[in-house]
């Protein structure tokens, strides 16, 4: 792991992540009845349980209102949730607060135009490999996984990493 990585990463306590594209390949699936669906990663959610697990917080921003994140926020335990928000940065600002955190402790993973405005404010700015060229631009990290497609798996796997803890946070580990 760099050196560069650890120094970006050691202040990190709290993950902001966009939905659909990054937790989410960015389909929309509604059947004719108006049903709306959503495919998410389960090592994401694997992923998102071993940062809160060694003592991070997580949590989730979207410019959608959608079910669908209620539900999956709630089997991760995910208690930091804004839906609704097409203008992100009054919700991630009052999400830092709310966290008890400064913007150079925030991650925040995003992957198209709507998510510039808090990647600029935060310590870490983070995408999708197939996120927007400008937001891929801006971003200090891009992963190597599209949307959802293990991207956020990546993103605490290389944060964990970075500060020391990936070991340990693996279970059933034998030496």
């Amino acid at each position: 792991m760099a050196s560069k990585d650890n120094e970006i990463a050691k202040p990190i306590k709290l993950i902001l992540s966009d939905v659909d594209g990054v937790l989410t390949d960015g389909s929309i699936t509604i059947d004719n009845a108006g049903i709306e669906s959503k495919t998410f990663h389960v090592r994401d959610g694997h992923a998102i349980r071993l940062w809160c697990k060694a003592g991070f917080q997580f949590g989730l921003l979207t410019a959608r209102n959608s079910q669908i994140v209620k539900i999956r926020a709630a089997e991760l335990g995910i208690t930091l949730v804004r839906q609704g928000f097409e203008t992100k940065l009054p919700a991630a600002r009052e999400m830092i607060q709310q966290a008890g955190c400064e913007p150079h402790e925030v991650c925040y993973i995003g992957d198209d135009l709507p998510d510039l405005s808090v990647m600029y404010e935060v310590g870490l700015s983070a995408t999708v490999q197939d996120g927007a060229p400008e937001v891929r631009e801006h971003a200090k990290w891009v992963m190597n996984s599209v949307g959802g497609r293990g991207a956020i798996r990546e993103l605490v796997e290389r944060l964990l990493k970075a500060k020391g803890l990936w070991d340990e946070c693996i279970p059933n580990r034998v030496s």
